[in-house]
């Protein structure tokens, strides 16, 4: 299982850090390198966006886990919003508004931040389960 922190502002250790530790858990980061230059905003937006700091965020959050033992990986962001955490199928159209996700395909309806979250959640199990299999030595 593995936690994810799948909200905006800065994270609260005894949520993210504590209780992926409490429950033998890992951490996913979207990873957010180049967010900067990828969005386009207008004024107010762009104000808003360049006052986050993400690279020092995404450091307190690893710094805090390797001192607790739990892992972190950082993660594609791409189609997380729009993806369903249910079925998988990919549509813009899929986030009717900021808040909601509807999926045209099976029909869930979630909170687009918490299925955001699930598939951010399922690519770090994802590329830690890889991690880990390619440092597996081959049995004879």
């Amino acid at each position: 299982m593995w936690t994810v922190e799948g909200r905006i502002g800065p994270p609260r250790r005894s949520w993210s850090v504590t209780e992926a530790e409490r429950t033998s858990s890992g951490i996913s980061l979207e990873d957010l390198k180049g967010i900067r230059q990828r969005v386009r905003l207008r004024e107010p937006q762009r104000v808003a966006l360049h006052s986050w700091a993400f690279a020092q965020l995404a450091d307190f959050i690893t710094y805090k886990a390797k001192r607790a033992g739990v892992p972190v990986v950082f993660v594609d962001p791409a189609y997380t919003s729009q993806q369903c955490c249910e079925c998988g199928h990919i549509d813009n159209k899929n986030r009717v508004s900021q808040s909601v996700f509807l999926c045209r395909n099976c029909g869930v309806v979630a909170h687009a931040d918490r299925n955001a979250s699930r598939n951010i959640a399922r690519k770090g199990e994802a590329v830690w389960t890889a991690g880990r299999e390619s440092r597996v030595p081959a049995t004879p």
